[in-house]
């Protein structure tokens, strides 16, 4: 099963996303919430990142979902930081919605589609209709 990070510069976000995530995938599901820096300030870690994807980290691979661009770049720069190439092969930064696209993400890694089809899956969240 894939590991799933939520990154955003709001821990009440990240874990919001996360609570609602887990509601609807396997238990088994490894998923985290990053969020915020330690004095509770908004905010994006490397560091804490980091330890994120290696909290979650599985073989078949980690997706990360982030809110703002300089996440990105804090996830990019965590990436650089584990220093092992193969595990950095396996981490993707999906460009999808945060809150959507992580819980998409989740219901298809519970079912255990292959990652591909996950990420695919995910972007799509960005057509999905409210009404």
């Amino acid at each position: 099963m894939i590991g799933i990070l939520i990154v955003s510069h709001s821990k009440a976000l990240a874990e919001g996303a996360v609570e609602v995530a887990k509601q609807m995938a396997d238990e088994r599901l490894p998923i985290k919430a990053v969020g915020g820096l330690d004095d509770g300030s908004i905010g994006t870690d490397a560091v804490r990142i980091m330890e994120g994807l290696y909290s979650v980290y599985t073989e078949e691979g980690v997706l990360v979902f982030v809110d703002l661009g300089s996440s990105v770049l804090s996830t990019q720069m965590a990436m650089d930081l584990l220093g092992d190439e193969k595990m950095k092969s396996n981490i993707h930064i999906v460009n999808a919605p945060i809150v959507e696209g992580s819980i998409v993400a989740a219901l298809q890694a519970s079912i255990e589609d292959p990652i591909e089809s996950i990420i695919e899956e995910a972007e799509n969240a960005w057509k999905m209709n409210k009404l």
